[in-house]
């Protein structure tokens, strides 16, 4: 049991052992009751520039009477917090083979760690490469343009999160979150992730992480088959009887589906089966980039640069009408990366390493959209993304080009580039565009607003050589597999849908929450073997 202090203030040139030392003087106990003091979190308040300095949650455990001591305070900044453990919960139906997970990003890896710890010996397909060659691959495809559709940005151990800047920021409240935290970490995440507001990874260490965590489902009893799709779902009187990998038959009665946002040939196949599926609201629009330098002016003023202070990272938004625009997925020091996984199509996201020390910054700038612009059938949204990568790949001029456009000339409704100061890092290259002829009205004239509403809010934020380059598509799934409350499939026993490919997660964490909840969601039903 632990006593949370809350709104812990320190100046930036201060250690964080002066954060704990605030807090015991706070609580007003001796040094000698104290069996453990910690940071919980570490955010920085930059709402005002003259004033930027951190904010901690400290944590600490005492040798007794932590309950007396907060109701005696009435401080609702002091707070006492009991963890739970991870529910495991155990089922008494014997299960007939091994289950099969779909899929090995964050939500089948964390599904597949967790049964392979309780004894459920998971067999895991995954249609993309194991990391190592999975790189190898994306390198191929950045560099002389060669697209893999088996493996690629998407496709892989890891899912995409592995490309991209190993943001593990969520929304959700679910306690699950800090188990997913505590996790990484035990397989290598550095320790801040647990104490920093705005945890990141980065794409180097993702890539030794999901490998560790590969060999553990391995050494548990877990199986994990790479380059391994699956083609077919087997169904009779609405129970899975098993799945076709790679053409061949797989039995089973049990599958955890947790196939990503763009696993498209896996929704027809889905769609074709009769498994209910609904279309999703997602968000289009295109990565834009600054000098990293510059953000870091407008968020922290004259103290951009202080050692102490991180890479400058936003998220901003703006709502009308109805429909929001938004950034989206914001990469410090980062890259704007190649991200197809179907020929003939441009498709861009972001990415960053650990360090974030690369020159420039980047975030996706979309528009949401949503079944009343594109139609409610369950594959509409799909089709609708594609169109426009489609249509990015031609207006690139081919070779994954993708088109790009100043902010100024975007403002303006010119098309083409007035480089200056940012240099677009889009590997394949660009070539001058139009991204107003490439998206509907309806979705540049609300990127048109958020420039310039989040250049009030952000200084510089709409600066005329900040560079646009599109088209980002996959925000999240254009899908939802609908389920019940046991998470299994609407009318299909064993068959779980899950994270973010199956529309109830998004991000990192979420997905991996979800992936856990799927896996204990089966615990409850079979014993393991």
């Amino acid at each position: 049991m632990a006593i949370y202090l809350n709104n812990i203030k320190t100046a930036l040139q201060e250690s964080a052992e002066k954060a704990l030392e605030t807090a015991r003087k706070k609580l007003g106990v001796p040094q000698n009751r104290i069996v453990r003091a910690y940071l919980v979190k570490t955010s920085i308040d930059a709402r005002k520039r003259s004033n930027l300095h951190f904010v901690h949650t400290v944590g600490i455990e005492l040798d007794g009477g932590e309950a007396q001591l907060v109701d005696a305070l009435h401080d609702p900044s002091v707070t006492l917090r009991q963890e739970s453990p991870l529910e495991i919960p155990r089922g008494s139906q014997k299960l007939a083979g091994r289950p099969v997970i779909v899929g090995f990003g964050p939500a089948g890896m964390f599904s597949a760690l967790l049964l392979a710890e309780q004894g459920y010996r998971p067999l895991v397909i995954e249609r993309g490469a194991d990391v190592d060659a999975r790189a190898m691959a994306v390198d191929a495809f950045w560099q002389n343009g060669r697209l893999d559709t088996r493996t690629n940005v998407q496709f892989g151990e890891g899912g995409a999160g592995t490309f991209s800047d190993g943001k593990l920021t969520t929304r959700i409240g679910d306690p699950r979150c800090g188990y997913v935290l505590k996790t990484l970490h035990r397989f290598g995440a550095p320790a801040e992730i647990l104490q920093r507001a705005k945890p990141h990874i980065g794409t180097d260490h993702l890539r030794r992480i999901v490998k560790n965590i590969r060999r553990e489902i391995e050494r548990l009893g877990g199986t994990v088959q790479f380059l391994s799709q699956c083609t077919d779902l087997q169904v009779q009187n609405g129970q899975v009887q098993g799945v076709l990998v790679n053409g061949s038959p797989l039995a089973t009665e049990n599958v955890l589906l947790a196939i990503g946002h763009s696993a498209r040939d896996t929704f027809e196949m889905l769609a074709s089966k009769g498994i209910v599926l609904q279309a999703k609201a997602f968000s289009v629009g295109a990565r834009i980039e600054h000098l990293q330098s510059e953000i870091d002016k407008g968020l922290y003023g004259p103290l951009a640069g202080h050692p102490a202070l991180p890479a400058g990272e936003y998220q901003l938004s703006l709502r009308e009408n109805g429909r929001a625009v938004y950034t989206f997925c914001m990469c410090p020091g980062g890259f704007v990366v190649p991200s197809s996984s179907e020929e003939n199509t441009v498709v861009t996201n972001g990415m960053s390493e650990y360090l974030r020390d690369q020159p420039n910054a980047n975030a996706a700038l979309v528009v949401s959209v949503g079944p009343e612009d594109f139609g409610n059938g369950p594959l509409n949204g799909m089709a609708f993304q594609r169109r426009l990568e489609r249509a990015a790949f031609e207006a690139g001029g081919g070779g994954y080009r993708a088109p790009a456009q100043t902010v100024g000339n975007f403002l303006q409704g010119k098309p083409g580039l007035r480089l200056g100061r940012v240099q677009p890092s889009y590997a394949c290259g660009v070539t001058p565009g139009d991204l107003g002829s490439l998206l509907p009205a309806y979705v540049t004239d609300m990127m048109r607003r958020g420039l310039s509403a989040f250049g009030r809010k952000l200084p510089g934020y709409d600066s005329t050589d900040a560079v646009l380059t599109g088209l980002e598509t996959r925000t999240s799934s254009p899908v939802r597999i609908t389920r019940s409350e046991d998470f299994e499939a609407l009318g299909i026993r064993g068959l779980y849908p899950c994270g973010e490919g199956a529309g109830y997660a998004g991000g990192i964490v979420s997905a991996a929450v979800d992936g856990v909840r799927a896996a204990q969601a089966l615990m409850r039903k079979y014993r393991p073997f």
